[in-house]
């Protein structure tokens, strides 16, 4: 790495930069740079392909369904055995949330820049499996530890420390499996590139099927036998794909450490405050360049234009940066708009585990003889995500593509609007739902069937598959090649962030409308509230949103698969 580095230091300044070498679909070794567990060379009749990802696939699944397992009804558990307010409840069940997409930032850095994807995974998966462990120990606790007149707090200390501890041991093994999965396919190799974009369909397929069983078998077992036994089923399934994962290690394919691309980004801000007083060349093809790349010389020193040919020494990066590295944070910040357009959207997401989940606590649950649990309608999101998936690729892009001539029918910005204007209309109908459910409870009527949640969780499956599938292709594409691992990363933060505004909002609701002594928009019991007041709030802030994401959209200067 050292040696790298300083031939990198060399270099000069606009000197292209090397193309990864690609390897011949009939050589014995990979093309791409991969090596085997012994550092050597992969081979590619006895390293990677599918051989390895069946492995890998299968963490993935164990992590799904333990996510799933805990966050469908985690404000149920809240509420029910912690005996938190149903505000409470939601706040803390989106902080979480928050939290499980907060900390693979800090796994994809350990990653990129020390231990490498396998490495990373395989530390940090024990550490959810304690947190799942002392989830379950929990449950053996007496009721009355929830007490807060007896001062015994032991049964929330434990809930929570086996929260934040999965939440911890997901940020190493969310960010690293799809990577790592893809990482098994030689990028030199045709066919294999082809076996690539199938691994991506059956990931998706896994996070779908977690999500799916989580929400039908461990949200029913929760509800009618024990959450004991919820937890002993995701900590054997989690166990068994660990030692499963483990045992593969000389099937894998590794990518070498290369050093984190955030030491880069921190170069370019770094050389460019300490260049803040030069002024840039006045040659209008240079204008791309920012002050970070400007070669300090004596005459730039005493005032003058400074001028962009390499310098005749070495020069450290956080004094001069390449043209490369000044346009790859440029189009980071092009993203950034983007981003924060999508972090109200995964605030609605957080909706549908929290604030629904209260709203179908107070409707009536019943379907013929059978008792569903308010949580179990998530299952109806999954559907639509299956459905939705084969109606927009066999149905809608065709159709836009004949309308448009574009070969993927819209723009990965227009696919992201959709999924915006959807989840305003989300917000609205269960406005709308609430409204009816109240009326109906304040004149003593029969309770509101449950089934009028359906529509919105199958919206919510379509809005994904238009915003959330847009957003991953959209920072994968647009993103430096050099970072497009962490703009994976920053797409997944806008999940975190999303939950925690969602927390927030509570937060504030909570606080202006309990002033004086009225009960809220959202108190324990629903019909002394206006929980349809909130899902209006959500709604109206959707469209302001959704009209700021168009201004920017149409200001947007990327590639042409983006705008």
């Amino acid at each position: 790495m050292a040696m790298e580095a300083a031939d990198e230091e060399r270099a000069p300044l606009l000197q292209p930069q090397p193309q990864p070498s690609r390897g011949d679909a009939d050589s014995e070794y990979t093309g791409d740079g991969s090596v085997d567990v012994n550092n050597q060379p992969a081979l590619k009749r006895s390293t990677g392909n599918w051989r390895a990802c069946f492995m890998i696939l299968g963490v993935e699944f164990s992590e799904n369904l333990a996510y799933y397992g805990i966050s469908k009804n985690l404000v149920t558990y809240l509420t029910k055995i912690l005996h938190e307010s149903k505000v409470n409840a939601a706040r803390n069940s989106s902080a979480w949330s928050g939290a499980c997409y907060l900390t693979p930032l800090f796994g994809a850095f350990l990653a990129d820049t020390y231990w490498g994807k396998y490495r990373t995974v395989l530390t940090f998966l024990p550490i959810y499996i304690l947190g799942l462990l002392t989830l379950m120990a929990s449950t053996s606790l007496p009721s009355s530890m929830t007490s807060s007149d007896a001062g015994h707090q032991l049964h929330s200390v434990a809930v929570y420390l086996g929260l934040y501890l999965v939440a911890f041991g997901n940020g190493g093994v969310k960010p690293c499996t799809s990577a790592f999965g893809a990482d098994q396919f030689d990028g030199g190799d045709a066919a294999e590139l082809r076996r690539k974009g199938s691994f991506f369909n059956w990931y998706t397929f896994m996070i779908n099927s977690g999500s799916l069983l989580a929400s039908t078998v461990l949200v029913w077992l929760q509800d009618n036998v024990g959450w004991g036994i919820s937890f002993v089923i995701v900590v054997v399934v989690m166990a068994f794909f660990l030692a499963v994962f483990f045992a593969g290690s000389r099937v894998y394919r590794y990518r070498p450490v290369r050093g984190s691309p955030l030491t880069g980004v921190c170069q370019v801000v770094v050389a460019a405050v300490r260049k803040w007083h030069l002024e840039l060349p006045d040659d209008s093809s240079l204008l791309f360049l920012d002050k970070a790349a400007i070669v300090v010389t004596p005459s730039s020193l005493s005032g003058e234009k400074g001028n962009v040919a390499a310098a005749a020494a070495p020069v450290s990066r956080w004094r001069q940066c390449t043209v490369t590295q000044v346009e790859e944070v440029k189009m980071l910040v092009r993203m950034c708009p983007i981003w924060a357009c999508l972090v109200l959207f995964f605030s609605v997401s957080s909706q549908m585990s929290s604030t629904l989940v209260e709203q179908g606590t107070a409707m009536d649950n019943r379907v013929g003889p059978f008792t569903i649990p308010p949580a179990s309608l998530a299952t109806f999101h999954s559907i639509g995500v299956l459905l939705w998936i084969p109606v927009y690729d066999v149905a809608l892009v065709p159709l836009a593509r004949r309308a448009t001539g574009k070969p993927k029918g819209i723009t990965q910005l227009q696919r992201i609007g959709v999924g915006l204007a959807v989840a305003a209309l989300i917000m609205a109908y269960s406005a709308l739902v609430e409204e009816r459910r109240l009326a109906a409870a304040r004149a003593g009527a029969a309770r509101t069937s449950i089934l009028w949640q359906v529509p919105a969780q199958l919206m919510h499956g379509m809005a994904v598959v238009f915003t959330s599938i847009g957003k991953s292709e959209f920072f994968y594409d647009q993103a430096p090649r050099s970072m497009r691992s962490m703009c994976t990363a920053l797409g997944q933060l806008a999940i975190a962030a999303g939950n925690y505004l969602s927390a927030f909002l509570l937060a504030v609701v909570a606080s202006a409308t309990t002033r004086g002594g009225d009960p809220g928009w959202i108190p324990d019991d629903l019909n002394k509230g206006h929980l349809d007041y909130f899902f209006w709030l959500m709604a109206a802030l959707l469209l302001l949103d959704l009209l700021f994401f168009v201004f920017c959209a149409m200001r947007y200067k990327g590639s042409t698969a983006a705008s």
